[in-house]
């Protein structure tokens, strides 16, 4: 009896999700996008692919961390898979800098649109294309009408979106399915030297349909995200700079 009702309830849940824009699990590419803890919060503990994601930005720093954190992401999503167009107003981003997070640099499309309202045409028409792995575009000003017809796009074709909305303060209701937040902490280094290490970052999904929002603190390492060690764990560098 007990087995039914979970058969019941689970295929309920998957209705729901249809209705609410996402496939199911067995639609989803799993274990491309290796978030370590943040799996737990997606439906079916994976992250959702075919939707569009919004990153919120307030500083220029902000806006740098969420380039290298959606880098990683799409270093999952175009493993054996097509390739991603990247829509900017200006030329700022350095494409061998992708190398770290596994990204080939000639793998992605770098299209430079200076009118937001074009970029916003862009990237629907890009969302369309069902060869894409992913679609990214620098968007701050999203209206829910424009929100809506890219998460429509993304639901026929499969190709997943992310929006970087900087220097937006308090957004408004959008229909993309997660809401991200990221900002940059101190690098680690396993070893505890000084210098740059492995990039950090403080993740807020502030908003995922069908799942359950929350915080983390992730690091990038051995080509994956990873769970940041805890500050009471982490190598002291004044330690190895009084020795050396």
């Amino acid at each position: 009896m007990n087995q039914v009702t979970d058969d019941i309830r689970t295929r309920l849940q998957q209705d729901i999700w249809r209705m609410q824009g996402q496939r199911p699990a067995k639609d989803l590419l799993a274990g491309k996008v290796a978030l370590g803890p943040i799996l737990e919060a997606f439906p079916h503990k994976v992250f959702p692919t075919g939707a569009v994601h919004e990153c919120i930005t307030k500083s220029a720093a902000s806006t740098a961390a969420t380039t290298g954190f959606v880098a990683g992401i799409l270093s999952g999503l175009m493993y054996n898979s097509g390739p991603c167009v990247w829509i900017s107003p200006a030329p700022l981003l350095f494409p061998p800098g992708f190398c770290s997070f596994g990204v080939e640099p000639d793998r992605l499309l770098f299209v430079q649109v200076t009118n937001e309202k074009e970029r916003c045409w862009a990237m629907e028409t890009c969302l369309q294309m069902e060869g894409l792995s992913a679609v990214v575009s620098e968007l701050p000003d999203l209206s829910f009408t424009s929100s809506r017809r890219l998460q429509l796009a993304v639901e026929k074709t499969g190709v997943t979106g992310f929006i970087l909305r900087p220097g937006v303060g308090s957004p408004q209701a959008t229909a993309c399915t997660g809401r991200w937040q990221i900002t940059p902490l101190a690098s680690y280094h396993p070893n505890g030297m000084p210098g740059v290490g492995f990039p950090c970052w403080n993740v807020e999904l502030q908003k995922i349909r069908g799942g359950k929002p929350g915080t983390w603190q992730l690091l990038w390492m051995d080509g994956r995200f990873q769970e940041r060690p805890a500050a009471s764990v982490l190598p002291s560098q004044t330690r190895w700079r009084k020795i050396g």
